[in-house]
């Protein structure tokens, strides 16, 4: 890219709205990954795609980026699929791996420095159990262990009531007897016959979706100074409560330190006018748009077309649009001369870095093209390809 000022990073944060992210030496940043259970959906691809532009800019930047991300390798939906379709859970999980991480390089997303599995991790995930344990935090119900939460819901995202209900509808149990506090976490799970566990002091069994997360983050970002410990919490806006909310209340429970400077959430994506969900059967799949001969570069620039934190839909004519869009500029880029890149290079970092203002980025982008076959002027048909790749990630 030519020389080119990056301002700061402006982004919402669910939590404090609008804020900008301070350029340390250091940005680190931590991404709730897939359970891989199921082929990835264009839900899924919107969310690391608003994560990788944000990685992406913080490279650019020319700040040292620290991402991770997991990979919940062992849960109850892997389970019951492997269950139903009478195949072996790990090679299952192996297999939806693979096929993420094919997805994930054909959409152009970068990987994360570290991409940890869950079942690689059992013994940082033990440990950290037990700074809970030593502060106090953990009590039994039956042979399962729970977090006690009681003292860490004063910031709650929505009243006690609403709470339960959501933590209901997403993974929790709050109407087991003998919990302490009805939005507790379970922290470890006794091993179910015909589940599969692992040894622990603990007993035998499995860790808790909560725990997983807050231990592999903190294993690999905390650099034992900070506090807050990362810079950014990042995952679909599905994940703000309970996962984010209790996962920071855990690491204050065992650490004494804030989790996240901020939390920063992609919104959903819509098919047939519901959220994409399996539950609803109306996903997309990355993989068979790309198998029926869709250009993944034309599946990145439809899902840039829509604002990151906006719900959305994906339908036939955006998907045409998206194609129209990509041709015109590819036409461009592949002529000789073609309009001066300085305003558009400069306009593109500075949508990129207002909030992932990606839909006008595009816009100009289109300008741009169209200018380009109207108004030829200079060689710089190469700049703009290389702005494009390294800024939004399109290779054109």
């Amino acid at each position: 890219m030519p020389e080119v000022v990056f301002p700061k990073m402006r982004l919402k944060d669910t939590n404090q709205g609008m804020c900008d992210l301070e350029n340390g030496k250091e940005f680190r940043m931590y991404v709730c990954g897939i359970t891989p259970y199921d082929s990835t959906h264009l839900g899924h691809a919107a969310t690391y795609l608003a994560f990788d532009l944000i990685n992406r800019y913080q490279r650019l930047s020319n700040l040292k980026v620290s991402f991770v991300e997991n990979i919940t390798d062992v849960d109850d939906p892997l389970l019951e699929r492997a269950n139903r379709d009478n195949q072996d859970w790990s090679v299952l999980a192996n297999s939806q791996i693979e096929l993420f991480q094919s997805d994930m390089a054909a959409l152009r997303i970068l990987p994360p420095e570290q991409f940890i599995k869950v079942t690689d991790s059992m013994q940082l995930i033990e440990s950290f159990i037990d700074r809970l344990d030593e502060n106090g935090f953990l009590y039994k119900v039956d042979s399962d262990l729970y977090f006690s939460a009681e003292k860490f819901l004063e910031d709650l995202p929505f009243s006690v009531d609403d709470s339960i209900k959501i933590f209901s509808e997403r993974g929790g149990d709050p109407t087991r007897v003998g919990k302490k506090h009805p939005l507790d976490p379970l922290v470890w799970s006794a091993n179910v016959a015909g589940e599969p566990g692992w040894d622990s002091k603990y007993g035998y069994g499995r860790p808790g979706w909560h725990i997983e997360c807050t231990a592999i983050a903190c294993e690999y970002l905390d650099n034992e100074k900070s506090d807050p410990i990362i810079d950014l919490q990042g995952g679909g806006s599905d994940l703000i409560f309970p996962h984010h909310f209790m996962s920071s209340q855990i690491v204050k429970a065992a650490l004494g330190r804030d989790f996240a400077t901020h939390y920063v959430h992609a919104a959903m994506i819509g098919f047939g006018g519901e959220k994409m969900s399996k539950s609803k059967g109306n996903l997309v799949f990355v993989s068979t748009l790309i198998k029926d001969g869709v250009d993944p570069m034309v599946i990145r620039w439809g899902l840039l077309s829509g604002h990151f934190q906006v719900d959305r839909e994906w339908n036939v004519d955006l998907l045409k649009t998206a194609q129209s869009e990509v041709a015109l500029v590819r036409s461009s880029l592949s002529r000789s001369d073609v309009s001066p890149s300085d305003l558009l290079i400069k306009d593109l970092v500075n949508a990129v870095a207002d909030n992932l203002d990606t839909p006008f980025a595009l816009k100009r982008l289109v300008e741009w093209a169209q200018d380009s076959h109207v108004n030829p002027s200079v060689n710089e048909s190469g700049l703009v390809s290389r702005a494009i790749d390294s800024l939004l990630g399109l290779a054109l």
